[in-house]
């Protein structure tokens, strides 16, 4: 039974190392951080964190490389690494003194319909009471100077995750087109649709963080099992 779920977005400087002096990402991190607390909060058995990256894979392990992400310090051996995502939540969860066991499932990039839903599935059925923790970027084209350059089209798109994820709707999730999300970079699509399997209908939200300060959206939510938005 999943208790809690959380989305958090991953970019690197989420890692506090990449930072510097200014930290650019401090109104981010402390959202995460809250948004993960509570998550914990939810006195969960396990917790399941999904993640995008190149390949699907369940029960990955691996440690943080920091220096692939312009870092300083021990490389990592790519054999070793935990991709972006899942290193990102790796590091959240060990600010926020997790204590229960954490599974990391990786889904590719481009997973189709089927097996984002058959994830979801899965996660959804497991035993004991389960926290998801899902990692995932919205649109990287939001200004000239984006990731992506600037398209007019993920407005909308970007628009229909935030409303998604602010009042608890799936099934806007699994909507999502996949060709379209990634000419848009939308680098969370997947990791959002396995949620919006695992999670189901009837989710109470929240959303606590909503911009785009490098050109790329950023949203940080918790659902909770229930019936109406919170407050």
């Amino acid at each position: 039974m999943i208790v809690a779920t959380a989305v958090c977005p991953h970019p690197p400087l989420l890692l506090r190392e990449l930072t510097g002096s200014r930290d650019a990402a401090a109104d981010l991190r402390a959202a995460c951080e809250k948004a993960v607390a509570e998550l914990l909060a939810a006195d969960p058995d396990t917790v399941v964190v999904v993640g995008g990256a190149d390949t699907s894979a369940e029960d990955v392990r691996g440690r943080v490389p920091v220096r692939s992400f312009g870092g300083t310090g021990e490389r990592v051996p790519p054999r070793e690494a935990l991709p972006l995502s899942l290193a990102v939540a790796r590091r959240l969860l060990d600010s926020a003194g997790c204590r229960a066991p954490v599974e990391m499932t990786a889904v590719a990039w481009d997973a189709g319909a089927e097996e984002t839903a058959a994830l979801g599935r899965r996660i959804a059925a497991r035993p004991g009471r389960v926290a998801l923790l899902v990692m995932g970027d919205g649109g990287a084209c939001r200004g000239e100077k984006a990731p992506g350059h600037l398209d007019e089209r993920t407005f909308e798109v970007d628009g229909a995750v935030r409303t998604a994820l602010e009042t608890g709707d799936p099934a806007a999730l699994t909507g999502l087109d996949p060709d379209l999300a990634a000419e848009l970079l939308i680098a969370g699509r997947a990791a959002f649709q396995v949620m919006a399997h695992a999670a189901g209908p009837g989710q109470r939200a929240r959303l606590l963080y909503d911009d785009d300060p490098f050109g790329v959206l950023y949203l940080v939510a918790l659902w909770r099992p229930g019936h109406t938005p919170e407050a």
